[in-house]
């Protein structure tokens, strides 16, 4: 398969597209077409032979927004119709997972949030709320509860912070996260 260039105006969205994208996520993807245009050429637009989107339909309109006239392509003719069907799920589906703690030690927050990734970062105030879940029965006595993955190492760290907190959420969570 070969990647070519054609107009933007050629290339269609797909309606049977399942996938959405929100404001903020979409801005970042624009400024992200913008500002490192190399990328698309890594990663064209798949279409049929109809030239329909089958896989970069977010792009295509990131694209449009960006003012670009050519997107890259490839064509995959020799999809069949079940296999294009299958093709614009599987090509959205992420099957990695992140790993958090080689982004943080290796990767600058602002960077990779301008990148599109959503990582979170402490703004100085605290919502507690963020990390205990309500039982949701208002008639019992209310239960929390926190679900932590951690290594033995963290494992020591939070039970010395509860030992030494008395149970205070709020300097438990300060400690923990180091602010």
């Amino acid at each position: 398969m070969n990647t070519k260039k054609i107009k933007i105006s050629e290339v269609k969205s797909n309606p049977n597209n399942p996938r959405l994208i929100k404001d903020d996520k979409f801005n970042k993807l624009v400024n992200s077409i913008k500002e490192f245009p190399k990328m698309l050429e890594i990663r064209p637009i798949v279409v049929n032979d109809d030239m329909i989107v089958l896989g970069g339909n977010m792009r295509l309109k990131a694209c449009k927004e960006a003012g670009l006239k050519e997107v890259p392509v490839i064509k995959a003719s020799e999809l069949s119709e079940e296999e294009q069907r299958r093709f614009i799920i599987a090509d959205n589906v992420g099957y990695g997972e992140w790993d958090w703690e080689m982004l943080a030690n290796e990767w600058e927050n602002e960077q990779l949030t301008e990148w599109g990734l959503d990582v979170w970062k402490p703004s100085g105030e605290i919502n507690l709320d963020d990390f205990f879940e309500d039982n949701g029965d208002s008639e019992k006595e209310q239960v929390f509860k926190i679900v932590l993955e951690y290594t033995e190492e963290d494992y020591n760290a939070i039970s010395e912070a509860f030992k030494k907190y008395n149970g205070s959420k709020e300097k438990i969570v300060a400690e923990l996260l180091g602010i």
